[in-house]
């Protein structure tokens, strides 16, 4: 097939990138706001909320599916700028869904856990309803309905607390901290799972290669834990122990955007679909953090 990757430049368009080069059997295209020849491959840019720009690269390339890896992920940001927010995160996914499905073709939508309020006490299911509490989490529902409304054949896949090797994520942000500050706080009563991006696009690429099935699915890797956990794991797995980690309330830490306290997903659809295995949190941060050290310490 041919595919269009877009955000190419992110965190988890950039483990695409990685992925594809062992899977020469497609044709890959991948694009972001700006050129960029990073060694892998060239990135062409296309403004993904310009509706004709879309329209005449998926016709012109012959795309069969676009993995929609782009998004306005400023959280709190997203307080002031929804309408910015809405336009990358709603609109946008809208406009790559209509485009591909003039081709008769797919789209795979990454979307996110902020689309519950995080009231819950047993993780979320993709049946579960859907309750934002914040204009990042409306913009991204927002494009859920907007995809599927233009294209019977998308699949989502909701994920959270997202990191990898590339970018700024709160692994590299605690690694840093960690090693020049004695003391940190760390909300402790906000509870979710670690995803490593490379363990999603491996997911990505599985549903690819087997056949995107539509629909809204899971994914994150496996366990639970709170910021204040994940924290005390990085420095561990990282070796630092100048750094005292205090766990701090949601209250002492405020914030434009409200925080889902519980955000759990359950992947049952996701590894039942494909007949995947899901990689426990702390063994993909080891390994995420062992292509870091280096370059962190």
């Amino acid at each position: 097939m041919n595919i269009l990757v877009t955000g190419a430049c992110g965190q988890l368009g950039n483990e695409m990138q990685l992925l594809a080069k062992e899977n020469i059997q497609h044709k890959w295209f991948f694009t972001d706001i700006c050129s960029k020849e990073n060694g892998l491959f060239v990135i062409t840019p296309l403004d993904i909320t310009d509706r004709s720009a879309i329209d005449a690269f998926v016709t012109d390339r012959s795309i069969d599916l676009i993995v929609n890896c782009a998004a306005y992920t400023a959280v709190d940001r997203a307080e002031a700028e929804e309408e910015k927010a809405q336009l990358l995160n709603a609109m946008a996914p809208g406009y790559l869904a209509a485009a591909i499905d003039q081709r008769g073709g797919q789209l795979i939508q990454i979307s996110t856990d902020y689309v519950f309020d995080g009231t819950a006490h047993v993780p979320y299911t993709e049946e579960c309803r859907t309750c934002p509490a914040s204009a990042y989490g409306r913009t991204k529902l927002a494009g859920e309905e907007a995809a599927l409304s233009a294209n019977p054949s998308v699949m989502i896949i909701r994920t959270a607390w997202l990191y990898s090797r590339f970018g700024n994520n709160f692994v590299k942000t605690m690694l840093r901290l960690g090693s020049e500050k004695p003391e940190l706080g760390v909300i402790f009563d906000q509870i979710g799972t670690p995803t490593y991006a490379h363990d999603l696009a491996t997911a990505i690429i599985t549903a690819i290669n087997q056949g995107v099935q539509p629909g809204i699915y899971h994914f994150t890797n496996e366990g639970v834990c709170s910021w204040y956990d994940f924290t005390k794991a990085i420095h561990r797995l990282a070796g630092i122990t100048t750094c005292r980690v205090r766990p701090l309330h949601t209250a002492e830490y405020p914030t434009p955007a409200t925080r889902p306290h519980y955000s759990v997903l359950d992947k049952t659809k996701i590894k039942t679909t494909y007949n995947i295995d899901i990689p426990y949190w702390e063994d993909s941060l080891k390994a995420c953090i062992q292509e870091l050290l280096p370059k962190s310490l």
